[in-house]
């Protein structure tokens, strides 16, 4: 568990590790009532776990908008990464939860944001065959030219995905 900087688990009694389980577990079963009042009482908004996931992140993840919009209301970070340079709107786009990818744009996240590896949510919904988050992103302006580390575009990843729907989809966007 940590707030922004690593601390081992073991600085932590069982009681302190157990209610960190059930707040992560909150997140994930979109318990959004449950997180709002804990963020009232103090909960920090961008809690990561040991895989640096925020609460956001799983929340976005799991589709939980009823969770997502808690988090956000109670100041979680829309772009924050985790430590495999995932963002919370990917997480979103892959998982097809257009709601979710709505509430995160609504709420500031960026459209093109990426973490380590530079893959926006377009190329995450591109590779998927998200056909409807794909379009959502295009039209709140994602940019379909960016490439990731790799150098792939939203186009080519899709395609190497063997992506049956939004290669065209790209295509016709990119004309």
């Amino acid at each position: 568990m940590r707030d922004g900087a690593a601390r081992p688990e073991a600085d932590f009694d069982d009681e302190t590790l157990a209610f960190a389980r059930r707040v992560f577990q909150a997140a994930r079963a979109g318990e959004g009532e449950a997180l709002a009042e804990l963020l009232r009482r103090g909960l920090p908004p961008n809690l990561r776990n040991e895989k640096g996931d925020s609460l956001l992140m799983l929340a976005a993840y799991h589709g939980q908008l009823g969770a997502v919009r808690a988090l956000l209301a109670g100041g979680a970070d829309p772009d924050l990464a985790n430590d495999r340079g995932q963002m919370p709107l990917a997480a979103a786009a892959f998982k097809g939860a257009a709601p979710v990818v709505t509430e995160l744009l609504d709420r500031g996240a960026s459209v093109d944001g990426r973490g380590e590896g530079g893959r926006t949510a377009l190329m995450v919904a591109a590779m998927f065959n998200r056909t409807e988050i794909v379009a959502l992103l295009l039209a709140r302006g994602a940019d379909p030219f960016l490439e990731d580390g790799a150098g792939h575009t939203a186009l080519s990843a899709a395609e190497q995905m063997g992506a049956q729907d939004t290669p065209e989809q790209l295509r016709e966007a990119m004309a």
